[in-house]
């Protein structure tokens, strides 16, 4: 899956709804590197037991301040 939403812009603020939202989720789990969206998804995907769509939407929603956390 390579597209991916723009993730720059709005990162910090989604990575901290996801660690309010995921408790298991650690801040090293949550590194990105623009440009390597695909080890985010990854370990997310590894650790949340989601498929890279499900976490790309639940990004997405997150990123427009809908509530699909949980």
């Amino acid at each position: 899956m390579k597209e991916y939403m723009d993730l720059n812009s709005q990162w910090e603020s989604v990575r901290e709804r996801i660690k309010e939202s995921e408790t298991s989720i650690t801040d090293s789990d949550l590194e990105f590197i623009p440009g390597k969206e695909d080890e985010l998804f990854n370990r997310l995907s590894q650790k949340l037991q989601k498929s890279k769509a499900e976490l790309k939407a639940w990004i997405e929603s997150l990123m427009e301040n809908k509530s699909m956390a949980g």
